[in-house]
């Protein structure tokens, strides 16, 4: 068995959460484009997470993991979600615990590491490994990319063009993942809302983080909403209208969260664009086809 192999099952292992009921696959199913289709995910106890569970096709390319970036590997990613409270609920000594008593795990392990105590890095290696191998499904963009420009449509070649120039996407979704893996405000921080969240400043106390959360790849998009760090976007048209009308202007109400927290700055690349409806539709046709 190979190291990818074993990661895929232990990806799909519910004994890694202190329930017993959740996995990895539990919030990045195959079937769900490696999201979950919810608005945020449901975790541990049915508690409800405040962010959307994104797509992992492209987990294995990213520099840094999760929208405000916290993780620096796909180890500490696994980790990370495996034993928060609201995720997965997972304890480390408790995990290691059954697994070492598995007798199945412990020969799988053995034939690839040698015997010896199963820890915690080694079965989020595994996964991480798995995670490596993981690519989004093929898709008309692949097609157009070996095939040439006559396998879109007009729409779609309009959408291309508008991608790359009037609508300015290609400003942050750019390369083979369609993302510059940077953080922006793109004026979703709910400041002083219901649905606020601060973003990536959470994390590193810098004024200039308020509201700035990493670029997702666009890769298989058309398979993988609802949209945004909050999953309030259902659809893709409704994102081309946020950024068609320059997103939202934020309240200046106290933060909800951090009265502290310095104001949220908007992105300076987000601005009114002016798309015309048929050039909205042409966009979200291009989209589709990655």
């Amino acid at each position: 068995m190979l190291q990818a192999e074993l990661g895929e099952e232990l990806f799909n292992e519910r004994r890694l959460s202190g329930s017993g009921q959740y996995a990895c696959s539990s919030c990045h199913n195959r079937e769900l484009g490696m999201g979950d289709g919810l608005r945020t995910a449901f975790g541990h106890d049915r508690q409800r997470g405040n962010r959307n569970a994104q797509q992992i096709f492209t987990a294995g390319f990213m520099h840094e993991l999760f929208w405000d970036g916290r993780a620096v590997s796909l180890e500490d990613q696994a980790i990370a979600a495996m034993t928060n409270p609201i995720e997965m609920a997972g304890e480390p000594a408790r995990i290691e615990e059954w697994i070492n008593s598995d007798p199945d795990y412990r020969a799988k392990f053995a034939a690839l590491q040698g015997e010896g105590r199963i820890t915690l890095r080694q079965i989020v290696g595994a996964i991480a490994e798995f995670q490596k191998t993981l690519r989004p499904p093929r898709s008309k963009w692949d097609r157009m990319l070996e095939e040439g420009p006559s396998v879109f449509t007009d729409e779609e070649l309009a959408g291309l063009h508008l991608f790359r120039t009037k609508a300015g996407c290609a400003n942050c979704h750019n390369g083979p993942l369609f993302s510059d893996q940077r953080y922006h405000n793109i004026g979703l921080t709910y400041y002083g809302r219901k649905y606020e969240d601060l973003g990536r400043y959470l994390l590193t106390g810098k004024a200039e983080d308020v509201g700035r959360f990493r670029t997702p790849s666009l890769r298989a998009i058309g398979q993988t909403g609802p949209y945004m760090h909050n999953g309030l976007f259902p659809t893709l048209s409704g994102i081309v209208n946020l950024y068609n009308a320059g997103s939202v202007t934020e309240k200046r109400e106290a933060s909800l969260t951090d009265p502290a927290a310095p104001r949220p700055v908007l992105d300076p690349l987000v601005k009114e664009l002016n798309l015309t409806a048929e050039e909205r539709r042409a966009l979200v046709a291009f989209l589709e086809t990655l």
